[in-house]
C-alpha cells in the first residue's frame, strides 16, 4: 500500500514539474512575441520619425532654395531694368539652379504622400504648387527674358536723344510674346493655388500672386509694345499724333477737360514735339460732326460731343474722344494725324518725379511734389483775374517738361516706370487710326476702353455740369457687391461717396462759381453729373442720394446699361449713392474701373466670380 502511494506521490511531483516546464516555456514565448512587438514599435518608431524627419528635411530644404530663388529672381529682374545684362544673366542662372532644387524636394516620395492626405495634406499641395510656378517663371520666363535683354532694358532701349531703339525691340518682338504668353498661364495658375488653412503659407501664396500679376503686365506691356512700338513710332515711315492735356479740376469721362493741345512727331524712333498750346482757338472753331453710332448719339448727342471740345470727352470709352479730337484737329489745320495720345497734371507728377525738377524762364521750380497743385489749384488765384495768362503759364509748364524728355534722358528705367504707372491708372491713354495697332491697344490699359463683354461690371463716372474746377476737391469711394451664384439673376449694390473737401469761401469765382449764372450754383458747391455702367443685362431696382429715392435717366454705351443723375454737393459736405440692382449671375471677375481724376479713392469689390 505504501509502494502505490509513493508512486502516486512520484507520478503527481513530475506532473507538477512538467506544468511548470511549460509555464516556464509560456512564459519565455511570451516574453519573446513581447520583445518582438517592442522591437516592431520601435521599428516603426522609427521609420516615423524617419519620414517625419526626411519631411522636415525636404520642407527645409524647400523653403531654403525657394527663397534664394526668389531673391535671385528679383536681382534678375533689377539687373534687367537697370541695363546691367551681364549681372541679369548670372543671377537669373541661380535663381534658376534653386528654383530647381526647391522642386526636387517637393517632389521627394515623402512630400507626395503628405500632399495627397486630404486635409492635412492641404498646405504641402498648395506649396508644391508655388514651388513649380517659380521653377516654371525662372525657366520659362525669367531666362528667356534676359536672352531679350536690349529690348526691355531701359538703358538699351532708349538711347542718346530719347530717341528709341526700335531695331532691338523688333528683333526681340517674337520671344518677348511667347515669354509673355508664357508669363500669362503662370499667372492664371498662380491665381488659382488653393488656399491653406495655416497663415504663413497662405500670405506665401498671395504674395506669390501679386508678384507673378505684376511680372505679367510688365511683359504684356514689353510684348505689346514689341509687336506695334516699332511701326507706331515710325520705322516704316513718320507718324504724327494729337496729344490732349486733361485738365481734371474739372471732371470729364476720360479724365478731365481738355486743357491745352499739341502734337508730336515720330520718325525712326526720334520724336519732336511741336509747340503745345491752349484750346482758346478751337472755341471759336465750328465743326462738322463725325458719327460715333446710335447709342452714343442717344446718349452725349445733347452736348454736341463731337462739335464742341468742351463736351468732346464726356464718355469714359477713349477712342471715342480720341476719334473726336481728331476729327476737330484735321478740321482746324489740315493734318490727319495718325492717333492721339492724353495725359493729366497727375501723370506729369510721375514724370517729373523720375526726371527731376524743371525751372521755367521766370526762375519758378517745377517738382513732382507741386505740379498738381500748382498747374490745377494754385495757378486758378495766381492769376485770377487773367485768364489768358494763366493759360500761358500751364503752356510753359507743359513745354518745358516736354523738352526735358526729349532730351537726353538721364534715369530711363524710372522714366519708363513713371509712364506704366501713368497709364494703369488710365493717366496715360493711346489711340490709333491703324485698325491692327488700335486691336492690340484696347488689350492694355493705355487702350483705356469700357469693354463690351458681361463680366460683371460697375463703372462710375463724374462729368462736371457747372464748368467750374471744383473736381480738384472731390474725394470718392465707391463700393460694389454681388450676392452668391445661385439662379439666373443676383442683387447687387454699388455705393458711391462723394466728398467735398472744398473750403467755405477763398476761392476765386473761376474755380468755385458757374459759366452760368442760370444754375444757380452757391461759391463752392459741386454739381455733379454721376453715371453708372453696370453689368451687361443689369436692371436698377432703385437709386438714392443721402437716403432719398431720385430719378434715373437710363441709357446704353459698349451693351453696359448707363444710370445717370444729377445732384449738388455744397462745400464740406458727403453725397452718398446707393445703386440697387438686379444683375446676371455672369462668369468672369468684377471690374471697377477708376475715372482718373485728382483724388486716389478708395475702392471695394466684393463680388463672387461665378466662372464654371
Amino acid at each position: 500500500m505504501s509502494d502505490i502511494t509513493g508512486e502516486s506521490d512520484r507520478s503527481e511531483e513530475h506532473r507538477r514539474k512538467v506544468r511548470r516546464r511549460l509555464s516556464d516555456e509560456e512564459i519565455a514565448a511570451q516574453r519573446r512575441k513581447r520583445r518582438r512587438v517592442q522591437i516592431g514599435c520601435g521599428v516603426g518608431a522609427l521609420v516615423v520619425f524617419g519620414f517625419i524627419g526626411l519631411l522636415a528635411y525636404e520642407g527645409l530644404q524647400a523653403k531654403s532654395n525657394l527663397e534664394k530663388a526668389q531673391n535671385f529672381a528679383t536681382q534678375a529682374k533689377d539687373a534687367l531694368l537697370a541695363g546691367d545684362i551681364d549681372r541679369a544673366q548670372t543671377v537669373a542662372g541661380d535663381a534658376d539652379r534653386y528654383a530647381q532644387n526647391a522642386q526636387r524636394s517637393v517632389d521627394s516620395a515623402p512630400w507626395r504622400m503628405v500632399s495627397a492626405v486630404p486635409l492635412l495634406g492641404s498646405p504641402f499641395n498648395s506649396v508644391r504648387q508655388m514651388t513649380t510656378i517659380v521653377s516654371d517663371i525662372t525657366d520659362r520666363v525669367l531666362l528667356p527674358a534676359v536672352d531679350a535683354g536690349n529690348a526691355v532694358s531701359p538703358n538699351q532701349l532708349i538711347l542718346d536723344g530719347a530717341r528709341i531703339n526700335l531695331a532691338a525691340l523688333r528683333d526681340a518682338a517674337p520671344l518677348l510674346e511667347s515669354t509673355a504668353a508664357a508669363a500669362a498661364d503662370l499667372n492664371a495658375r498662380a491665381q488659382s493655388v488653393d488656399s491653406t488653412y495655416i497663415g504663413l503659407i497662405d500670405n506665401a501664396r498671395v504674395d506669390l500672386q501679386n508678384q507673378v500679376s505684376e511680372l505679367t503686365g510688365l511683359l504684356s506691356n514689353t510684348s505689346m509694345a514689341a509687336k506695334i512700338g516699332p511701326a507706331m513710332l515710325g520705322a516704316d515711315g513718320p507718324r504724327s499724333y494729337f496729344v490732349g492735356f486733361q485738365t481734371n479740376a474739372e471732371a470729364r469721362g476720360t479724365g478731365g477737360l481738355l486743357g491745352g493741345y499739341g502734337t508730336i512727331r515720330a520718325n525712326a524712333g526720334a520724336i519732336e514735339i511741336d509747340d503745345l498750346t491752349t484750346t482758346q482757338n478751337l472755341l471759336e472753331g465750328e465743326y462738322e460732326p463725325i458719327d460715333l453710332g446710335r447709342d452714343f448719339t442717344q446718349r452725349y448727342g445733347h452736348s454736341r460731343p463731337t462739335t464742341f471740345f468742351g463736351n468732346s470727352n464726356v464718355s469714359p470709352h477713349f477712342p471715342y474722344a480720341a476719334q473726336i479730337w481728331q476729327s476737330i484737329w484735321r478740321q482746324e489745320s489740315g493734318d490727319n494725324v495718325d492717333g492721339v495720345i492724353a495725359t493729366d497734371p497727375v501723370a506729369l507728377s510721375y514724370v517729373l518725379g523720375a526726371i527731376g525738377p524743371v525751372t521755367l524762364p521766370d526762375g519758378e521750380k517745377i517738382t513732382a511734389t507741386n505740379v498738381v497743385e500748382l498747374t490745377e489749384s494754385t495757378a486758378y488765384t495766381r492769376f485770377a483775374g487773367d485768364n489768358t495768362a494763366r493759360k500761358r503759364y500751364l503752356q510753359t509748364v507743359a513745354q518745358t517738361v516736354a523738352a526735358r524728355m526729349t532730351s537726353e534722358v538721364q534715369n530711363p528705367a524710372g522714366l519708363l516706370s513713371a509712364l506704366a504707372r501713368a497709364a494703369s491708372e488710365g493717366r496715360l491713354a493711346v489711340w490709333s487710326s491703324h485698325a491692327d495697332e488700335q486691336a492690340v491697344l484696347e488689350t492694355t490699359k493705355l487702350g483705356h476702353i469700357v469693354p463690351d463683354d458681361e463680366a460683371p461690371y460697375a463703372g462710375v463716372v463724374v462729368n462736371n455740369l457747372a464748368g467750374n474746377k471744383m473736381d480738384y476737391y472731390l474725394k470718392r469711394a465707391i463700393h460694389y457687391t454681388a450676392g452668391a451664384c445661385v439662379g439666373e439673376t443676383r442683387s447687387s449694390i454699388v455705393r458711391v461717396s462723394l466728398n467735398n473737401s472744398a473750403p467755405n469761401g477763398d476761392l476765386p469765382r473761376y474755380v468755385a462759381g458757374a459759366y452760368s449764372s442760370s444754375l444757380n450754383v452757391q461759391p463752392g458747391e459741386n454739381l455733379t453729373d454721376l453715371s453708372l455702367l453696370a453689368t451687361h443685362g443689369a436692371e436698377l431696382e432703385k437709386v438714392t442720394v443721402n437716403g432719398t429715392s431720385i430719378f434715373a435717366s437710363r441709357g446704353q454705351e459698349r451693351g453696359h446699361p448707363v444710370f445717370s443723375l444729377q445732384f449738388r454737393i455744397p462745400p464740406s459736405e458727403t453725397a452718398e449713392v446707393v445703386f440697387e440692382l438686379s444683375e446676371p449671375t455672369a462668369p468672369g471677375v468684377a471690374r471697377v474701373p477708376v475715372q482718373p481724376l485728382v483724388d486716389d479713392p478708395e475702392v471695394v469689390v466684393d463680388v463672387p466670380n461665378c466662372e464654371g
